[in-house]
């Protein structure tokens, strides 16, 4: 027969071991770590810096285009791919806004 002491302090054991967290399990999620969110805004200005140039290159490559220094499909290829960046950030300020108005609605 099983002694029921025994079987409930394994079990607690048990427990215990398997919830002990590891470094690579926790790692970046301990609730104190104040960063200071640096990342995230280099990510954005690095991000918005790049979309600017796009958008210059697909003015620079039109402008030529207009001179004849330029063929067409490079013309063409530049704006298109100043176009799909500008609905990418459109895209993303979007999803910012509705993000900060979900915000806003959360009961405090």
């Amino acid at each position: 027969m099983v002694d029921p002491t025994q079987s409930f302090t394994g079990a607690v054991n048990a427990y215990a071991n398997a919830a002990k967290p590891t470094s690579k399990s926790t790692e970046g999620l301990d609730a104190r770590d104040n960063g200071t969110g640096d990342e995230f805004s280099e990510l954005v200005k690095g991000a918005l810096k790049q979309a600017a140039e796009i958008g210059r290159e697909g003015e620079q490559k039109t402008l030529a285009g207009v001179t004849d220094k330029a063929d067409l499909s490079s013309v063409v290829t530049a704006v298109a791919e100043a176009e799909l960046t500008l609905q990418t950030v459109v895209a993303v300020r979007d999803k910012v806004i509705e993000s900060y108005k979900q915000i806003l609605r959360m009961p405090m």
